[in-house]
């Protein structure tokens, strides 16, 4: 029931609202009138006075303005109750139509309660467009034959402004021929017309530019332009003319048939077809005249049309018109005489008696390439010829005077068909007539190869760069000479000069294509064996006899990462760990193992930098990355185990790099053991491996071969007298052993558990430690009767000393190879070695 009894009550009240709305809006209404194109801000009133108003009611109840089919250009300023412009208007964007009213219209809405005041705004016109023709340019087409008075009507001028601001008048350029007529419309417009006012003459002025001009009425006035192009129409009314009313001409006796006497020149001031000109004959010019020369129609060219003999007819009369193409043709007459002229009309004969087409280059100075005569019908100096080379200073020929009626052309200088392989030798005659006549006759002349030309190569030397391991077969480069000859001259065959390095032939190595010069490689190179070659490459025509050229061909190998790092030292049998024994009261930085490993590769591919791959305690030990140094990087505490294990690896520096590893197994002991050989580890190796085997065959065979030298050279020396033995001073066992004298200079292939050098002999390892600032070298016992001892000093580090309890078995060996050397007989000393 509430529900039901609270609608009617709504309604009422909407009825209420409603009731004050229309009453609001049956207010008056408030006008205003403003210029257009006021700037934005500007003050047209203040609504708040107009209206009655005050002004913090404005902002109390809300008042926004509402413009009614339009844009809102306008603004109430509720601090001040102005109503100011927010954009600059445009009276003629707003009213379309060129009416003399233009209004806007808007509501000013207040709320609480709500009232609306009508605003018209009326937009006032200024003068801020000027008058613009629809056409910038217009084009009228007037006959010549127009009669004064006559009008032509012009595109008018649009001004989008009203009133006074219209268009108010026209102006037109200065013109003797026209003037314009100004006319006004039922709806104020002006309208324009062009007055012809004089007869117009096309030949005189065809083309005529004015320019019209429309002025408004505003203050200041403006004004637009456009511009009119009349284009004077022709009518036939004038004849042609011809620049001379007789013209007299000369012409040669046994002129050519075509050619051209002369060209008759008349000219009509119309255009058009008014202005096409017809030439021809007029009934005074005879028969025999027209059977000799024709007459052009249209070029007006009278040209030889029959024989013309000076002895028949002197000269010819003829009698010439040219009309126009008019609907109504005029026309034009002349007179032409033409005399005949008797000049000479022989021309020079050059007779080819004796000639060579074809000629070697090598034809000595003086031979004969030609026989010519010349001769001339006419008589006196018309009779007489000149005969010359054309461009004689750059030919190596001349003519010589063999006879009074015969010339020889000869070979002035040698000739070279590298540089000039044809001749066109031009053979020009003239006459001694006025003018006088001449012809050219041009002999071609051939020069044949021949093989005076030797191959050449662009370059004195290549430098060929192969990397290792290439494939067999592989083109290296190309070498290309060239040979300015022509045909088998120039037909080069390609091959290396034989030459042995290493007792290898080149040819073995290398491969050239002998057709195009293609340089293959036909092995494999290693870089570790062989790092250049330096051969020649000789090009050799095929010509008789053959020329050759050869060029020195240097190849470089360059360095791969083709080679591991292979661990020296600390030195362990093949698989096996390698285990060091420390005091657990070492100091921090105390050495324990230095990890060294060479690599075969060259530069960058062969430095080595070392890294822990694993490790029990990383807090216990470091490694230097550069040297291999392993070193304890604290002191031993009583939690350590007694057993730690290093894996080491060594990593090359090349792309991709290559690596070895060594696992090293560190013990420690409360107490320091004595070192001595006691305390040495033999060293247990696999001695028949492939490798050693070959090594011991080939060691065998030497060393029989040695025997058998020596047994020999024993029975040859005892059956001499024995002399007095030299007296040798014992050797030093304390000496200091060279490393050189141990290790090998040359290249050593290693394998992961066994180092064998080139020459047979075993490296020798050494491991140097520094323990309480002495070095001590650690020899381990080597199996009996070995000939070799193992040491693991890198070779950065200086000699070792040998230590005096124990020589060096390879000392042992160099005693007895330096006693043999010495000169004279053996002593018994020696033969007890031997």
């Amino acid at each position: 029931m509430a529900l039901c009894a609270s609608a009617p009550r709504t309604q009422w009240m909407a009825a209420l609202w409603l009731l004050a709305a229309l009453w609001g809006r049956a207010a008056a209404i408030t006008r205003y009138s403003i210029p257009e194109e006021m700037a934005a801000g500007s003050v047209v009133a203040n609504l708040a006075t107009d209206l009655g108003l005050e002004v913090r009611s404005l902002k109390e109840r809300a008042a926004k303005l509402d413009v009614i089919q339009s844009k809102n250009y306008l603004d109430i300023n509720k601090e001040t109750g102005d109503l100011v412009i927010r954009e600059k208007i445009d009276r003629e964007s707003i009213c379309m139509s060129k009416t003399a009213s233009c209004f806007l219209k808007m509501d000013v809405v207040l709320e609480n309660p709500i009232r609306i005041f009508n605003i018209e705004l009326e937009i006032m016109d200024i003068n801020d467009n000027a008058p613009v023709f629809r056409r910038k340019t217009m084009h009228l087409d007037i006959s010549e034959a127009a009669a004064p008075g006559e009008r032509f009507s012009l595109t008018n001028a649009v001004d989008a402004d009203v009133g006074a601001n219209s268009i108010k008048t026209y102006f037109l350029s200065e013109s003797d021929s026209f003037s314009i007529d100004i006319q006004t419309g039922s709806d104020g417009s002006k309208y324009v017309d062009l007055v012809l006012n004089s007869d117009l003459d096309r030949e005189q002025r065809g083309l005529q530019t004015l320019i019209l001009t429309a002025v408004d009425g505003g203050v200041p006035a403006r004004s637009g332009t456009a511009s009119i192009v009349i284009n004077v129409l022709d009518i036939n009314d004038n004849a042609p003319v011809f620049n001379q009313s007789v013209y007299t001409v000369n012409v040669t006796e046994n002129a050519s048939l075509g050619s051209v006497v002369m060209t008759l020149n008349a000219t009509d001031q119309d255009e058009g077809k008014n202005a096409e000109l017809l030439y021809s004959y007029t009934l005074y010019t005879s028969e025999k005249t027209q059977e000799i020369f024709s007459l052009d129609p249209n070029t007006g060219e009278i040209k030889v049309k029959g024989p013309i003999d000076y002895e028949e007819i002197q000269s010819f009369e003829m009698y010439i018109q040219a009309h126009d193409k008019g609907s109504t043709p005029l026309s034009g007459q002349c007179k032409v005489t033409l005399y005949v002229v008797d000049l000479n009309d022989n021309y020079p004969v050059v007779t080819i008696k004796s000639l060579k087409t074809r000629v070697p280059e090598d034809v000595p100075v003086g031979t004969l390439i030609a026989v010519v005569s010349v001769s001339d019908k006419d008589s006196g100096a018309n009779g007489e010829v000149d005969i010359s080379l054309n461009h004689a200073a750059r030919l190596p020929f001349v003519l010589n005077q063999s006879s009074e009626d015969y010339l020889e052309l000869l070979v002035s200088r040698p000739l070279d068909r590298e540089t000039t392989g044809r001749y066109e030798i031009t053979l020009r005659v003239r006459d001694r007539g006025s003018p006088p006549l001449g012809e050219n006759e041009t002999l071609i002349l051939e020069v044949l190869d021949v093989n005076d030309n030797a191959p050449a190569f662009p370059q004195s030397s290549y430098t060929v760069h192969v990397a290792e391991n290439n494939a067999m077969g592989a083109l290296l480069t190309s070498l290309s000479a060239h040979d300015p000859d022509l045909n088998e001259n120039q037909y080069l065959v390609y091959f290396i000069m034989e030459k042995e390095v290493a007792n290898t032939s080149m040819s073995m190595l290398f491969s050239i294509n002998p057709e195009n010069g293609n340089l293959y490689a036909l092995k494999t190179f290693d870089y570790e064996i062989e790092r250049d070659f330096l051969f020649h490459v000789e090009a050799r025509d095929s010509g008789s006899p053959p020329k050759s050229a050869n060029v020195t061909v240097r190849v470089v190998v360059q360095d791969q990462n083709d080679n591991a790092p292979v661990i020296v030292a600390p030195w362990r049998p093949q698989g096996s760990v390698v285990e060091e024994v420390i005091p657990r009261s070492a100091d921090k930085g105390h050495l324990i193992a230095k990890v060294i490993a060479i690599d075969a590769d060259a530069e960058q591919n062969a430095r080595v930098t070392y890294q822990v791959l694993q490790m029990s305690d990383a807090s216990l030990f470091s490694l230097d990355q550069y040297n291999g140094e392993i070193r304890t990087a604290r002191m031993f505490s009583y939690r350590d185990p007694r057993q730690q294990r290093l894996v080491v690896v060594a990593k090359d520096n090349g792309e991709p790099p290559l690596s070895a590893t060594v696992t090293v197994k560190i013990a420690t002991v409360e107490n320091a053991l004595p070192f001595s050989e006691a305390t040495e580890v033999p060293i247990e190796y696999d001695v028949f491996t492939d490798l050693n085997l070959y090594l011991v065959v080939g060691l065998g065979a030497v060393s029989f071969l040695l025997l058998i030298t020596i047994l020999v050279i024993i029975v040859l020396k005892c059956q001499t007298p024995k002399p007095k033995p030299l007296k040798m001073p014992p050797p030093n066992r304390n000496s200091v052993i060279s490393r050189n004298s141990l290790v090998s200079q040359r290249s050593s292939t290693i394998a992961d558990s066994t180092l064998i050098s080139s020459d047979a002999y075993w490296y020798s390892l050494f491991l140097a430690e520094t323990r309480k600032g002495n070095v001590v070298v650690r020899q381990p016992i080597v199996p009996k009767g070995a000939g070799y001892f193992v040491s693991s000093i890198p070779r950065s580090i200086g000699p070792s000393e040998i230590s005096d309890s124990r020589a060096s078995t390879l000392e042992e060996e160099e005693e007895v190879q330096m006693k043999p050397s010495t000169r004279g007989t053996l002593s018994e000393e020696d033969r007890t070695v031997c």
